[in-house]
């Protein structure tokens, strides 16, 4: 047996706490429950020459023993220091968190390989997820790469680019004609009764702890200090969520400080911003988007699992909540690609197009470090984008008349 002490679990509404078992609800209030560490002694030196993946922080992350992690070698993307775009939009100190460069090109390779690892931690004999495409390939991957069988439950009108590679992978697809949600509780029963380890559910508490691993390489690339702001695209608020934690851990284990002056933002499409429609009410309820109408698929989720915490965590840091529409979030994707060579996914978009209209709204001072987090590649959702662009146009192989067009 291992030795399970390094993490406990607790339940984040009730505080109960229990060993860290293949559970995720609390039996009392039927809460989330949250890993918790009995953190080793850590200092700044512990990660240098250590691998550059989001495994280099092993003692921050749930697996006992390093032989169960299954590693695609995913993490410690780029923090771009956007100094073309920062002009275009009025800030002198702005990174962008490039996560689309994973190896599935989506920050979903965190949450994923520690879930799955954890899944083989566990003994479990097969994994799947809900997805609405970039965890879809993720799970898929890291599934392969951990000789598990994989069972994905997606919306039948995701991007052909997610179907394809998740397909390649080698997972069984299950097109749901209907929503995410919809998708996401066929996944939950069928999780639950099979024993299957759907990572973003039944292993929900162990997955969003790779996400967090966003804040630690932030932290780290930037010489161990806390952005003044970060953007943060949203769809059910885990990853958001996450961010927070793991600012937090480093500021329990003395890494960082002033974890307390950060202002962390969320950033949702129109047609898909119940999080925003109740941060601008005033509200403590989220209220489901039924209908997700939005080019940003990859943020359609309607019914936003972590939605409530999520306003709280925009309280606790001094945040807000901000949506951009169709028009703005692809015009954003080029934006991004113009002037820093970065090819994003709508998602992508979203977070930029937020962080334009919230330095236009005076909401960021020019000299903040500001880091805004860009979770996916365009590669992966070319439809979108090809309806903006102009088709180029075909010509012969004639020299005089292409040198023509040539100024």
């Amino acid at each position: 047996m291992f030795d399970m002490s390094k993490t406990f679990l607790r339940c984040r509404e009730c505080k109960k706490e229990y060993d860290s078992t293949f559970k995720y609800i609390c039996d009392e209030c039927f809460g989330p429950l949250d890993v918790h560490y009995h953190f080793p002694s850590i200092t700044k030196d512990t990660f240098t020459n250590r691998e550059q993946t989001y495994w280099r922080y092993f003692e921050l992350l749930p697996i006992i023993d390093k032989s169960n992690i299954v590693s695609i070698n995913a993490g410690m993307t780029p923090l771009v220091r956007a100094e073309k775009l920062g002009k275009e939009i009025g800030l002198n100190n702005l990174y962008i968190k490039n996560d689309s460069v994973n190896p599935t090109f989506s920050f979903k390779d965190r949450p994923a390989g520690v879930a799955i690892s954890k899944a083989k931690e566990f003994g479990l004999s097969s994994v799947g997820c809900a997805s609405t495409g970039n965890l879809a390939s993720a799970t898929a991957a890291h599934a392969a790469k951990a000789n598990l069988p994989c069972y994905i439950f997606a919306p039948s009108d995701i991007e052909h680019a997610k179907i394809a590679q998740t397909l390649s992978y080698g997972a069984n697809y299950i097109a749901v004609d209907g929503t995410y949600d919809d998708a996401n509780r066929i996944a939950a029963q069928i999780g639950d009764t099979k024993g299957v380890g759907i990572v973003n559910i039944n292993m929900r508490s162990y997955y969003v702890e790779g996400s967090k691993t966003l804040a630690y390489e932030v932290a780290e690339q930037l010489d161990w200090k806390v952005p003044d702001q970060l953007v943060v695209p949203t769809g059910s608020g885990a990853m958001l969520n996450a961010i927070c934690k793991g600012f937090e851990e480093l500021e329990t284990i003395s890494l960082v400080d002033k974890v307390s002056e950060m202002h962390m933002n969320c950033a949702q499409p129109h047609g898909c911003a119940p999080i925003v429609n109740a941060f601008k009410n005033n509200s403590d309820d989220v209220i489901p988007v039924e209908n997700p109408d939005t080019v940003a698929k990859s943020l359609a989720i309607g019914d936003p699992g972590d939605g409530r915490y999520v306003l709280k965590r925009l309280k606790q840091y001094n945040g807000i909540a901000q949506e951009s529409n169709n028009k703005e979030t692809l015009d954003a994707i080029l934006l991004l690609a113009k002037t820093e060579g970065i090819f994003t996914e709508p998602a992508g978009g979203v977070s930029v197009a937020v962080l334009k209209k919230m330095v236009e709204d005076g909401q960021i001072d020019k000299d903040e470090t500001t880091v805004c987090y860009v979770t996916g590649n365009g590669l992966k959702a070319t439809e979108a984008i090809m309806d903006v662009l102009s088709r180029p146009e075909v010509m012969q192989p004639d020299v005089a008349k292409i040198s023509a067009v040539v100024k």
